[in-house]
């Protein structure tokens, strides 16, 4: 049930993102600058992403932390 709703939620992401992105082609002088805050944050998320997966410091304190 979990995995379903991971499921839907990634494609209604998926899909806003490329509406957003299809709106500000079509804005185009204005909608360069939304495209780049796109681009930069995306950029920044796999940045996090990549060194928390890398990082064994974070796995090591996330399962010794007593709750």
């Amino acid at each position: 049930m979990e995995k379903i709703a991971y499921i839907i939620l990634i494609i209604v992401a998926i899909g806003w993102l490329v509406a957003m992105i299809a709106g500000m082609i079509a804005a185009f002088p204005i909608g360069v600058i939304g495209l780049v805050v796109i681009l930069a944050l995306g950029l920044l998320f796999i940045k996090a992403l990549k060194e928390r997966l890398i990082s064994k410091k974070d796995d090591r304190y996330s399962k010794e932390v007593k709750k």
